[in-house]
């Protein structure tokens, strides 16, 4: 039986050594088992930088013979393990592969890009790799080569630098994992800020899936919200981006009959992203759960319905509040969530008149809302370990809010709660989002900062071209003035 085993063994060393490029690619998928950069070839290059959710790519151009390419290996992985894989550290950003222009099956995919040298590393939109190419003297293209990027902190570097992010190769998974052994830490609704973009965004894509917007009374709930959000979201893409469907929702949108599919043009509701294209998706960062199926979407949810409470005027509050159980009611999925919503929201009877009033009751509404999960999650296991529900916000980050708390009940200090929930959601968020960088742009963190305090009036009015006029009134600046040009031609329609 010995010399059995010592003809296969020797069988299998000849077949391994053997130079087919089939054998070098399962010895290559047999040692690079931990690897996370993704192995592409003239195969399966198209499909997977077509199917991935990422918002970019990097692909790598090597030989396995280049002894650089051997050594620039440790490099290239220590980023691609920020960005890829089911333990990514930042996922849905940035998709890290490779392509061996060693194997002959690839030297046409490699001939298409032009590679003059190992390791050659391109940057650009995936679909844009997807059938095609790339050549030295080609003007405007929007795949680039990554001149600067020899080691791994360069690389990092020169990503950081196009997408206007701050990632470093230390960054580890679930910051926000201790929150609840370190309550005083201010920074951790630091990173809410992108949450609520990537919630805001999320939001509209299920009313885009559903096509929710199925008759006037929906119609006049969408445009409600979305006013909202052109007016007070903290967010200026997103505020821009809800001015925009507001100016064209007529058209978008006659007689409440709206067009959803993507299209080439922009006569389409699914043609216009309410925070711009470039929001990357599965990404949340204060509102990451440890768990796929948890926290995310409804926790960025919530975040923006609190950043949005505290932004409006006393003359808004009840507008707020209505707009808010209206979208709940008409837009949101989850049936049981939106039945228990709806109940808080009519158990309100008189009409809210302070903004104050508003914050108050968002922030009561949340915590009834845990409190219910709360139980459920207990009696059937499905909580997040690390984040459960808990009462906010606790005495380590608010000891002033608490007058008296005992095991069955809590007695506030209101005005103490208001004050606090104010800077929370407030100043302390987006002063914090500039300082730690989250933002993916310059830009964008300095407008935010500098609209935090922005006062408007926005007000329920008819649907249509006088909606966007309303609008405009408000304090935007430029804005106010694109939207005044847009309405000059149109002519407003009676309700």
């Amino acid at each position: 039986m010995s010399l059995v085993h010592l003809l296969l063994f020797a069988g299998l060393v000849i077949a391994a050594s053997s130079s087919s490029p089939g054998s070098r690619l399962i010895l290559r998928e047999i040692s690079d088992q931990k690897d996370k950069a993704v192995e592409l070839n003239t195969t399966n290059f198209d499909s997977v930088l077509k199917d991935t959710p990422a918002k970019y790519a990097v692909v790598e151009f090597f030989a396995h013979w280049c002894p650089a390419c051997r050594n620039y290996k440790p490099h290239y992985e220590k980023v691609a393990r920020l960005f890829n894989g089911p333990d990514a550290i930042h996922p849905g950003i940035v998709l890290m592969t490779r392509v061996d222009c060693a194997m002959k099956t690839n030297t046409k995919l490699c001939d298409k890009f032009s590679v003059s040298h190992y390791p050659m590393l391109f940057w650009g939109p995936p679909t844009k790799f997807v059938s095609g190419s790339w050549e030295p003297k080609k003007d405007k293209s929007e795949i680039l080569v990554i001149d600067d990027g020899r080691t791994a902190e360069r690389l990092l570097n020169w990503i950081n630098k196009q997408i206007g992010s701050s990632y470093g190769l230390d960054d580890q998974k679930f910051k926000n994992e201790h929150a609840l052994s370190n309550l005083t830490d201010y920074n951790q609704i630091s990173q809410a800020v992108y949450d609520v973009e990537e919630a805001t965004a999320e939001a509209f894509d299920i009313i885009l899936a559903h096509k929710a917007i199925k008759s006037s009374e929906t119609s006049a709930s969408f445009i409600r919200f979305i006013q909202l959000l052109a007016a007070h979201h903290l967010s200026r893409r997103c505020r821009k981006g809800a001015a925009e469907i507001l100016v064209n929702y007529d058209d978008l949108c006659p007689s409440g009959n709206c067009s959803y599919e993507k299209s080439g043009g922009n006569d389409t509701l699914g043609n216009f992203p309410i925070c711009g294209k470039d929001v990357p998706r599965g990404y949340y960062m204060f509102c990451r759960g440890s768990k796929n199926d948890t926290r995310g979407f409804s926790c960025g949810l919530w975040v923006l319905m609190h950043s949005l409470s505290v932004r409006i005027e006393d003359g808004e509050s009840h507008f707020a509040f209505t707009t808010i159980c209206d979208f709940v009611n008409n837009f949101f999925m989850c049936d049981e969530c939106r039945l228990h919503f709806n109940d808080m929201c009519l158990s309100v009877k008189t009409p809210f008149k302070k903004a104050r009033d508003f914050v108050l009751w968002v922030w009561s509404t949340h915590n009834k809302v845990n409190e219910r999960l709360l139980k459920d999650e207990a009696s059937l296991g499905t909580g997040d370990p690390k984040f459960p529900k808990i009462i906010w916000p606790p005495k380590e980050l608010c000891p002033l809010c608490y007058l008296s708390s005992n095991q069955k009940s809590i007695e506030w200090d209101h005005e103490h709660v208001y004050k606090f929930l104010k800077n929370y959601y407030g100043p302390k968020l987006v002063s914090l989002y500039k300082e730690k960088s989250v933002s993916r742009s310059k830009e964008e963190t300095v407008s935010a900062t500098e609209d935090l305090t922005v006062a408007t009036n926005a007000l329920v009015v008819p649907i249509g071209a006088a909606l966007a006029i309303a609008i405009a009134s408000c304090a935007f600046g430029a804005l106010a003035c694109y939207w005044r040009t847009q309405q000059k031609n149109r002519k407003p329609r009676r309700r």
